[in-house]
C-alpha cells in the first residue's frame, strides 16, 4: 500500500486582525525553516511552475500583512492563504489556511497538504519532524487541535470530524482538559502555555502495521474516555 501524510491545525471562531495572522504566519514559517532545507524559500500560486518561481514571499510580517489583507485573500473577515516550496515539479510541498475569522461554522486551519511519495516526503515523514511540524502549528497557531496523520489511517477510521481523530501526532489544546496517562512507547510532551503533543510510536506510523492501528484505537478510547476528542468549539469558551 502507498500510504501518504498530512498535518493540520485547527480552532474556531477567534476574531483577528490581518496583522496578527501576519504574525502568526511569520512564526510558523520561521519555526518551518528548520525542518526542511527546501522550507526555507515559499511562494504564491501562478498558471506555470516557472512563473510561480518568479512569485517568492519574503517571510516578514509586513510583506504577509500585505499578501493576507489583498481582497482576493478575504473572506468576510477571514484571511487565507496558499504557499508552496520546492525546487522542481515533483518535489513541491505546500500548505494553505484562513484565520482571524469569527465564524461559528468555519473554522479557521493550517493544513500541510499530503506529501505524497516525494524525495522531500521521504525525509519529512519521520516523527521527529512531523512531531516538529505540529509543534510549530501550535506555537504559531494556537489551535485548538492539531494531527500529523496518515491519509489511508484516516480513512480507515471514518472519523465524521477531524477532531474526533487521532493522529500519528496529536495536539490537544489546554483549555481541553488534563491528558490522562497513556501506554508506552507513546510520547507526551507538554508546552507551556498551549496544549499537550501526542506522539503515538518513533517508528513510521503506517495503517499496514496492526500494532500501530491497535496502539493508535487505544489511545484514542482513553482520550475519547477524557472527554478531549470533542468538537471544536468557539475560542475562549
Amino acid at each position: 500500500m502507498v500510504e501518504t501524510y498530512f498535518a493540520g491545525s485547527y480552532w474556531l471562531a477567534r476574531l483577528e486582525p490581518v496583522e496578527a495572522c501576519a504574525r502568526r504566519l511569520e512564526a510558523f514559517l520561521g519555526m518551518m525553516a528548520p525542518l526542511e532545507p527546501s522550507w526555507n524559500r515559499w511562494h504564491q500560486s501562478a498558471a506555470t511552475f516557472e512563473k510561480a518561481r518568479k512569485r517568492q514571499v519574503q517571510p516578514d510580517a509586513t510583506t504577509l500583512a500585505k499578501l493576507l489583507g489583498q481582497k482576493s485573500n478575504r473572506i468576510g473577515d477571514s484571511s487565507r492563504f496558499w504557499l508552496w516550496a520546492g525546487e522542481t515539479p515533483d518535489e513541491t510541498s505546500a500548505f494553505n489556511g484562513r484565520c482571524g475569522g469569527s465564524s461559528m461554522h468555519l473554522s479557521s486551519a493550517c493544513v500541510l497538504h499530503s506529501l505524497g511519495q516525494s524525495e522531500v516526503a521521504k525525509r519529512v515523514v519521520t516523527a521527529s519532524i512531523m512531531t516538529g511540524v505540529v509543534r510549530a502549528m501550535a506555537l504559531a497557531w494556537e489551535p485548538e487541535f492539531a494531527l500529523a496523520a496518515s491519509d489511508q489511517h484516516r480513512e480507515l477510521m471514518a472519523a465524521p470530524m477531524i477532531e474526533n481523530y487521532i493522529g500519528w501526532v496529536t495536539y490537544l489544546a489546554d483549555f481541553r482538559g488534563p491528558v490522562p496517562p497513556l501506554p508506552s512507547p507513546v510520547q507526551v510532551e507538554h508546552l507551556p502555555d498551549r496544549g499537550t503533543l501526542i506522539t503515538l510510536t518513533q517508528e513510521k506510523f503506517s495503517v499496514s502495521n496492526p500494532a500501530h492501528v491497535a496502539l493508535a484505537a487505544d489511545v484514542q478510547a482513553r482520550l475519547q474516555a477524557a472527554g478531549l476528542l470533542a468538537p471544536l468549539r468557539p475560542w475562549g469558551t
